[in-house]
């Protein structure tokens, strides 16, 4: 595990995991704002073959407008980001941390919000 993300295989087919980890996010209250289909790009535009790899923006509504009052160019930096991706046989999801991400501005306000992401998004993966 890099130290900008939490990651946990799921043992789950491709699609099924996406939607699984769509459901978890909504429970706490994301939605998601972005889907890049990193693989269909990378044959399209590469050809060739290339794992499942998909990129969600995911949002809560409620933590997005703290962060957008602590740091208005907090935007660059947003959406949280969640992949799911095959590795071989294997489906993985990871989530980029907030804490690591948001805490290159060093604005506590922004960190207490990114704190608050976190705790929310680990609670999305675990439930996955």
């Amino acid at each position: 595990m890099a130290n900008y993300s939490y990651r946990k295989n799921v043992g789950l087919p491709f699609a099924e995991a996406v939607e699984r980890v769509k459901e978890s996010l909504a429970r706490e209250e994301f939605g998601i704002q972005a889907e890049i289909d990193l693989a269909r790009a990378m044959r399209e535009k590469l050809g060739g073959e290339f794992d499942d790899y998909l990129i969600l923006g995911a949002c809560n509504p409620q933590l997005a407008r703290r962060a957008h009052a602590a740091e208005t160019e907090v935007g660059l930096l947003l959406p949280c980001h969640v992949i799911v991706y095959r590795n071989g046989d294997t489906v993985n999801v990871a989530v980029a941390r907030p804490t690591a991400v948001l805490g290159i501005a060093g604005n506590p306000e922004l960190m207490r919000v990114a704190q608050e992401a976190e705790t929310r998004l680990i609670r999305a993966l675990e439930s996955i």
